[in-house]
C-alpha cells in the first residue's frame, strides 16, 4: 500500500508522477493539450511541479446536475425540469456492450495503467513530433471524468466553464494530480461508472442513461452492441456524429467503434462485421424540459414550483445556495396539484375565455384547512408566443405574477367579518343611499383617515335602509361604505391580514374607506386562500403546493409547511356563510350556484369594468377567478369575450360561470357536506333591534349619509387617489 510521509507529503504514486514530471509529464501536458512537441518541452517543464506541490490534495467532486421530475397528488409527471438532463444509474444498470465500447474507444488500456498512460504519451509525442502538428493525444479516461468534473462544477458559469476546459498547462496539471488521487480513492470501475454518468452525449443528453432514452428511448441496461458502438463514438464529438443530423457520419464512427472492439477482442470479428451491417435504428425522444411540456395547463403550477423552492430558506439559507440546489436536480418533487381539479379549471377558462382574446382570466382553487393548492388556470397558455404568457396572473408578483387587480366588491365580506368581530349585528341597518360621500374622519390603526371620495350603488334603485344579508346579496356599495366608518379602516386591515389577504404587489394595505368596495390589487391565489377561512370555520392556512420531496438517493427533504391561524370566530365565520350563500342562491351570483352542493360566495367588479371576480367556497374546495386586463386598460363594455357580446361585464355572467364549471368538475364525485350557517331572517320580517339602536334603518348620526343635493353635477366628490369603485345591483356585482 502506498504510504503518505509525515505531514500528507504525497504518495508513492505521486512521487513517481512528480519525479517523471520533467521528462514526461511536460509530454503529457504537451500531449494532453494537443500541442506540438518541438519547442515546448522546456516551458513545461519549468512551473509545473512548482504548482503540483501547491494543489489541494483532494479532489471536489460535486453532486452531478440531474433532471429533477415534478409529480402531482396522484403521483402522474407535471414536467420534467433540468440544467442537465441526467439520471445517474449504476454499472450493473449499463449494459456490458456501453462499458466495453467506451473503453475501447477512449482509452483501450484504460485497465493496464494508472493516472497517466506513459506508454499513451510517449506514442503521442512521437507521432506529434513527426507530424509537426496535432494528430493525437494521450489523455487517459480518468483525465476525462477529472475535466468533466471541473465542467460540472462551473455550471452554467461561462467563465468558469472557459477556465474549467481552457487549453493550458495549469490546467493540465491540475487534471493530472486529481486524476491521480481518484485512480487511488475511486478504482477503475467506479471511475468508469462515474464517467459514463457525467460525460455529454449530444442532443442535451448527459450520462448514458440520458442518452439511451433520448436516441432509442430504452433504458441503458437495454443497449444492443451496435446502439452501445453509436453512442461511445459520440463522445469524442457529439456535434459531428450526432445520428439525428449527420446519420452517415455517425455511421461511420459507430463502425470505427465495433471494429476497435473486434481488435481488442471484447467482441469478435464476426459480431462487429453484423452489427456494422446494420443501419442505424433511432426511436428519438425530443428532450422536454421544462413547464412548458406541462399539460393541461399545469405549467404556470409548475414556473409556481419552482419560484416557491428559490424563495423558501427551508431549500437554503441564500437564495443563490437555493439556485444551486434547484439546478442540481435529481429531485422528485410531489405537489399538491389534483389533476381532476387542474383539469377542470383550466377547461372550464378555455371555454369561456380565448386565449386571442383582449381580456384575460386566471383562477386558483385550494382545499380549506390545509391550504394545498388542488388547481391553478389560465386563458392564456404558458409559452412565449403571440397569445401566450409566463406570467402567472393567479399568483402575486414576487411569485411570478403581477401586480394583481382591483377585487372590487369581493372584498365587502371581510369588511362585514371584522364588523361581526366588534360585535356588529347580522341585522345592522343603514340609509345606504345610491350615492353618498365617505364619511370624514374615518379611524384608521395610527390616526384618521380625512378625505372627500365618494362612493354609488350600480342602480338609482338602490336605496335603503338594508340589513347587512340583503346589502350582501345585492352587494350594496353605500352600505358597506358606512359599515367600514363605523367600525373604523382598522379592524378591516387587520381581519384581512388574518385571513392572508395581501397586496399583490407586496406593499402594505392603504388604509383608506375605498378599501371596503376593493380597492386594492390582489391575486386570485390570495382570494382563495382567504374566503377558505370561511369555509373553514374562520381558521386560515397558508397556501401550500409541495407535499413532499426526495432526492436523487431517495431521502426525504424537509419541505414548508402550511401555517394555520385563527382569523375570527366560528360564529363569524358561519355568519359569513349564511350571507354568501344568500349571494350565490337569491343575489348577485345566482349564476355561479352549485347544483347539488351548498356553496357560497361573492361577486365583484372594479370602477370601469377593468376587472371583474367570482369568489366562492364549498366545504372542501375554495376557488377565486378573475378576468380582466392584465395591463388594467381595457374596460369590458361592448367586449365579445369567448364568443359573447358582453354590453357590460359584470362578475356574475362571466367569472361566475367560470367558477362554477370549474368546481362542478373539480368536485364531481366527491362529498357534499353542508355548510355551517346562522339563521338571519329575511327583510320584511320581525328582525327586532340589536340592542344597540340599530334597527330602526335611519343610519347613524354624524355620518348623515345622502343629505343634499348630491347627484349635482360637478359637486366635486371624486378626489384623485379614491376611486369610485362600483357594486351592487341586480346585475350580479
Amino acid at each position: 500500500m502506498a504510504k503518505k510521509r509525515d505531514g500528507g507529503g504525497l504518495t508513492r504514486t505521486q512521487q513517481a508522477a512528480k519525479f517523471l514530471g520533467v521528462s514526461v509529464l511536460a509530454g503529457a501536458v504537451l500531449a494532453g493539450l494537443a500541442l506540438p512537441a518541438a519547442g515546448a518541452l522546456g516551458l513545461a517543464a519549468k512551473g509545473s511541479v512548482e504548482g503540483f506541490d501547491d494543489l489541494p490534495a483532494n479532489l471536489k467532486t460535486p453532486p452531478l446536475s440531474q433532471r429533477t421530475t415534478i409529480l402531482d397528488a396522484n403521483g402522474g409527471e407535471i414536467a420534467k425540469v433540468y440544467s442537465r438532463d441526467r439520471t445517474v444509474v449504476g454499472l450493473k444498470d449499463m449494459s456490458p456492450y456501453i462499458q466495453k465500447a467506451i473503453v475501447a474507444i477512449e482509452d483501450a488500456r484504460f485497465y493496464q495503467h494508472g493516472a497517466v498512460d506513459m506508454k499513451g504519451i510517449l506514442r503521442a509525442l512521437n507521432k506529434n513530433a513527426r507530424s509537426g502538428g496535432v494528430s493525437e493525444g494521450a489523455s487517459t479516461l480518468t483525465q476525462q471524468y477529472v475535466k468533466n468534473v471541473f465542467v460540472e462544477e462551473a455550471g452554467n458559469d461561462a467563465d468558469k466553464v472557459a477556465q474549467a476546459t481552457q487549453q493550458t498547462i495549469g490546467r493540465k496539471v491540475r487534471e493530472l494530480k486529481y486524476a491521480i488521487q481518484v485512480e487511488e480513492e475511486l478504482g477503475k470501475r467506479k471511475i468508469l461508472q462515474n464517467y459514463l454518468n457525467i460525460t455529454f452525449f449530444g442532443q442535451q443528453a448527459y450520462g448514458i442513461e440520458a442518452a439511451s432514452q433520448r436516441y432509442f428511448s430504452k433504458h441503458a441496461k437495454d443497449l444492443k452492441l451496435e446502439e452501445a458502438a453509436l453512442l461511445a463514438g459520440l463522445v469524442q464529438s457529439p456535434s459531428r456524429y450526432d445520428p439525428v443530423n449527420a446519420p452517415e457520419e455517425a455511421t461511420r464512427r459507430r463502425n470505427t467503434v465495433l471494429q476497435r472492439m473486434a481488435d481488442l477482442k471484447d467482441i469478435t470479428q464476426a459480431q462487429a462485421d453484423a452489427a456494422a451491417k446494420k443501419p442505424i435504428q433511432l426511436s428519438y425522444s425530443r428532450p422536454k424540459n421544462g413547464c412548458i411540456t406541462a399539460v393541461d395547463g399545469a405549467g404556470f403550477f409548475c414556473d409556481y414550483i419552482r419560484k416557491v423552492f428559490l424563495s423558501d430558506k427551508a431549500f437554503g439559507k441564500t437564495r443563490k445556495a437555493r439556485v444551486k440546489r434547484w439546478n442540481q436536480g435529481g429531485m422528485t418533487i410531489r405537489t399538491t396539484l389534483d389533476p381532476q381539479t387542474q383539469k377542470s379549471i383550466q377547461t372550464s377558462m378555455s371555454k369561456h375565455v380565448y386565449e386571442d382574446d383582449p381580456v384575460a382570466a386566471a383562477g386558483a382553487i385550494v382545499e380549506p384547512g390545509t391550504g394545498r393548492i388542488l388547481g391553478m388556470g389560465q386563458s392564456r397558455p404558458y409559452g412565449f408566443g403571440k397569445t401566450e404568457t409566463t406570467m402567472n396572473l393567479s399568483v402575486e408578483r414576487n411569485m411570478g405574477g403581477g401586480a394583481g387587480y382591483q377585487t372590487g366588491s369581493t372584498f365587502k365580506p371581510v369588511v362585514a367579518a371584522a364588523a361581526l368581530e366588534q360585535g356588529t349585528s347580522p341585522y345592522q341597518k343603514y340609509s345606504s343611499p345610491y350615492r353618498m360621500r365617505y364619511p370624514s374622519p374615518v379611524q384608521t390603526c395610527n390616526g384618521e383617515w380625512t378625505g372627500k371620495g365618494s362612493a354609488q350603488n350600480e342602480n338609482k334603485t338602490e336605496v335603503g335602509p338594508y340589513g347587512m344579508k340583503e346589502a350582501t346579496a345585492k352587494s350594496v356599495n353605500t352600505y358597506f361604505v358606512q359599515l367600514i366608518s363605523e367600525i373604523g379602516i382598522c379592524p378591516a386591515v387587520k381581519m384581512a391580514q388574518s385571513m392572508g389577504i395581501e397586496r399583490a404587489d407586496g406593499k402594505k394595505l392603504r388604509q383608506v374607506p375605498s378599501m371596503a368596495l376593493g380597492g386594492q390589487e390582489m391575486s386570485p391565489l390570495t382570494m382563495a386562500a382567504g374566503y377558505a377561512t370561511f369555509a373553514n370555520g374562520g381558521r386560515y392556512c397558508s397556501p401550500v403546493a409541495i407535499e413532499s420531496i426526495t432526492d436523487a438517493r431517495g431521502r426525504a427533504m424537509k419541505v414548508p409547511q402550511s401555517s394555520c391561524r385563527t382569523a375570527m370566530s366560528k360564529q363569524t365565520a358561519d355568519t359569513i356563510n349564511t350571507l354568501l350563500k344568500g349571494v350565490v342562491e337569491d343575489g348577485t351570483g345566482k349564476q355561479a350556484g352549485l347544483q347539488g352542493r351548498d356553496s357560497a360566495g361573492k361577486t365583484g367588479t372594479t370602477d370601469s369594468r377593468y376587472a371583474a371576480w367570482f369568489v366562492g367556497y364549498t366545504p372542501n374546495a375554495s376557488g377565486a377567478v378573475w378576468v380582466g386586463d392584465p395591463q388594467h386598460t381595457t374596460k369590458m363594455y361592448n367586449i365579445t369575450i369567448g364568443g359573447v357580446l358582453h354590453e357590460k361585464v359584470y362578475g356574475a355572467d362571466t367569472p361566475g360561470p367560470i367558477w362554477r364549471d370549474a368546481m362542478t368538475g373539480a368536485l364531481a364525485g366527491k362529498p357534499a357536506p353542508a355548510l355551517p350557517t346562522i339563521p338571519i331572517n329575511d327583510p320584511g320580517t320581525d328582525q327586532g333591534d340589536d340592542g344597540k339602536g340599530h334597527g330602526d334603518g335611519k343610519g347613524q348620526g354624524r355620518d348623515k349619509p345622502g343629505r343634499g343635493g348630491h347627484d349635482k353635477p360637478g359637486h366635486g366628490w371624486h378626489v384623485p387617489g379614491f376611486p369610485d369603485i362600483l357594486g351592487g345591483g341586480s346585475g350580479g356585482w
